[in-house]
């Protein structure tokens, strides 16, 4: 994987900057035009979720720090790294929610962010430490003769 651009943002934890993290990574992944506009929206969705997420571990931990978003834009990916200093969460504690057409499903109205990230990404991973979590999204760029 060549590196084709780095993007690096740091924004205040609140909400009104969320418009501001998508803006951004949408235009990093729009630079390569091999990259389907309903996947771009996937991505800007996909990070909408992470950097909500993270805004809101910072505001519980009481923190007035900012949040990193990184896109890296490559050949045939692009990668996108949302960074908070929050108390942190183990992934894998995180109940698992009833399946999308099931009626159960609407009795939720938050945890949805983690299934929804994991949906739209090709890949995603989570780092978490007591100094807080790493988010990592990976989309991948469908090219001629790709069956995906």
């Amino acid at each position: 994987m060549s590196q084709r651009g780095v993007v690096e943002l740091l924004i205040p934890a609140r909400p009104e900057y969320l418009q501001l993290a998508r803006a951004v990574v949408g235009e990093a992944a729009a630079a390569d035009p091999s990259l389907d506009p309903e996947r771009v929206a996937d991505l800007r969705l996909a990070v909408s979720e992470a950097a909500a997420n993270a805004i809101e571990a910072q505001v519980r931990s009481g923190m007035d720090e900012r949040i990193r978003l990184r896109c890296d834009l490559a050949e045939d990916q692009i990668e996108v790294e949302v960074t908070d200093r929050g108390s942190g969460f183990e992934p894998d504690e995180v109940a698992e929610l009833p399946a999308v057409e099931s009626p159960e499903r609407l009795e939720h109205e938050s945890g949805l962010g983690l299934s929804l990230m994991r949906r739209l990404a090709d890949e995603t991973s989570i780092q978490t430490s007591p100094d807080g979590t790493a988010v990592r999204l990976v989309v991948r760029f469908v090219t001629a003769g790709d069956d995906t």
